[in-house]
């Protein structure tokens, strides 16, 4: 006797015998559909279910199809380069705008108009095509040898560190490649992305679930932009562009090299910056830090002023939260939760009457906000030398309403993050968030008694105020401090990997835990007791000099 099951999509049951695919459930245009859930595991349309199931579709609308349809999206081009051009070699990369940007490997050649226009109808035709796409299974040496066939060079260091025995490529009309990623079931499903050619590159734009399953707007970001083609050049010329060239440094010169290399580039940063704040510091009296979460802003900070100390400049540290209004006074978001992170919750007014009353050299009592009584109380009082300047830190601290009073050469702002342009290969990065992510569970762990499943919970309120209120200043700043560390991916994977792993089945979060230990996955392990005590990382894993 067959087995029956019951399968629920949609709102409604059905009993079923036989395997049936999740495609061949829905009603409609299958094609609105990018990926579903099994019973909360994140599934392929393709995915045959025999077993009694909760299914849950999504577009692209949704945060949970944005990923597979980036995936795919890549993959279409990869497939469209290699039929319009195939002697060319393309590298993606997470670029400005949130965007892919497409660059050509031989001598840095730009695309040309006509490229460009071939680029767009390939795609076009793949996808007008709707060609399924299957997947194909290798062994690890199968899969070597087809990569060095195809001269895929930069697809088979990472081999090495799999787990696993086989690679599940996906095969489309004829083309073969491994993307990392679920993917939809056909090239029909992909029907929205925008290419512009820009720099020497082609830029992709594809929906955002932020967005409401729109196309942003493309913002061009020159100080962003440059600032990843730096850390590009910076990890190219130090061989740690990639995982495996990262495991490379730690296996084959040793932990201790490797981590004294990123911590020097650290350094230096630090020393160039002290340089033009040094050439300025007749005129500047602020210092503005800003940066998303987990970029190690409070560690920069105090490695700044002890920068700046050792060039004669002394600083003061004055903390933005100090003026945070009475709980009552902070206006309601749109879900009707205080807003803590909105502008409007700090009393700016008395923020800028401060700052400019201690930049005249005026002595000053600062507020001190007492967070269990939830109300603000007289702080220290403080007088300036004439050569002090004052550092301030937080996510608004770039904002120009923030500081309106104080005349803009007085001025000096920083944007801080790390800036990762790491690939697992070239057809695959890897990305920025999902660093920023792994560094708030293991610090919130360490520090803040709560598990990654409660940090997982707060993240997309934490994305949202950085869209709102941080990367629109980040463009204002004089100077983009790269707070990565590449080494710093094989110490996560030490401290996250248990965190993740303990996320039951059930969870709401267990998607995202699932992809953060697949990408952990590939890295080496590295012993955290090689890593300076002033370094950023000490501020997520501890034992930083600056908690003493």
């Amino acid at each position: 006797m067959s087995n029956t099951f019951k399968i629920s999509i949609n709102g409604k049951t059905k009993e079923y015998t036989g395997k049936v695919k999740i495609i061949d459930l829905i009603e409609g245009d299958p094609h609105e559909y990018i990926i579903a859930t099994v019973n909360n595991r994140l599934r392929e349309l393709t995915y045959e279910v025999y077993y009694d199931a909760e299914v849950v579709l999504y577009t692209v609308k949704d945060y949970l199809a944005i990923k597979p349809y980036e995936t795919s999206l890549r993959y279409i081009i990869a497939m469209a380069c290699s039929r319009a051009f195939p002697n060319h070699k393309i590298k993606f990369s997470y670029n400005i705008s949130r965007s892919i940007y497409i660059s050509l490997l031989e001598n840095k050649k730009p695309f040309t108009s006509e490229e460009f226009k071939l680029l767009k109808k390939t795609m076009d035709d793949i996808i007008k095509a709707d060609y399924p796409i299957t997947r194909k299974i290798m062994t690890n040496e199968e899969a070597e040898s087809f990569y060095k066939e195809k001269g895929f060079e930069d697809k088979i260091g990472i081999l090495k560190y799999r787990p696993e025995k086989t690679v599940h490529f996906n095969e489309c009309d004829g083309y073969l490649n491994y993307m990392y990623g679920q993917m939809v079931p056909s090239t029909g499903h992909i029907k929205y992305y925008r290419l512009r050619q820009f720099g020497n590159g082609i830029i992709v734009q594809y929906p955002r679930s932020e967005e409401k399953g729109n196309i942003p707007p493309f913002e061009d970001a020159p100080v962003y932009g440059s600032t990843l083609k730096e850390s590009y050049n910076w990890s190219k010329m130090v061989k740690c562009d990639s995982i495996a060239a990262i495991n490379r440094h730690v296996e084959n010169e040793g932990a201790i090299d490797f981590i004294n290399l990123c911590e020097q580039h650290h350094n230096n940063m630090l020393a160039d910056l002290g340089k033009q704040i040094k050439q300025n510091s007749d005129s500047i009296r602020l210092i503005c830090i800003a940066g998303p979460s987990s970029s190690g802003k409070t560690t920069f900070a105090n490695r700044l002023r002890i920068e700046l100390l050792s060039i004669g400049i002394k600083t003061i540290r004055i903390s933005i939260d100090d003026y945070y209004l009475e709980k009552k006074d902070i206006p309601l978001d749109e879900n009707g939760n205080v807003d803590l992170e909105c502008l409007e919750a700090l009393d700016v007014a008395l923020f800028n009457e401060n700052m400019l009353d201690l930049i005249n050299g005026q002595e000053v009592t600062l507020p001190h906000f007492d967070f269990q009584k939830g109300c603000r109380v007289p702080g220290r009082t403080i007088k300036l030398d004439p050569d002090e300047i004052i550092i301030i830190e937080g996510i608004h601290a770039l904002n120009e309403k923030l500081t309106s009073l104080i005349a803009k050469h007085q001025k000096f702002k920083i944007f801080i993050a790390p800036q990762a342009q790491i690939n697992l290969d070239n057809h695959n990065p890897i990305s920025l968030t999902d660093l920023r992510l792994l560094r708030r569970i293991v610090r919130d762990y360490q520090f803040r008694n709560a598990s990654a499943e409660e940090t997982m919970e707060m993240w997309p309120s934490v994305r949202k105020g950085e869209f709102k209120w941080i990367y629109k200043t980040q463009e204002n700043a004089n100077y983009v401090f790269n707070s990565l560390l590449p080494y710093e991916l094989c110490v996560m994977k030490t401290f996250a990997l248990p965190l993740l792993k303990k996320i039951d089945y059930n969870s709401p979060h267990y998607i995202l835990a699932n992809r953060l230990v697949k990408f952990l996955k590939y890295f080496v392990d590295l012993d955290t007791k090689w890593i300076p005590c002033n370094s950023i990382l000490r501020e997520f894993v501890g034992g930083s000099c600056f908690d003493v």
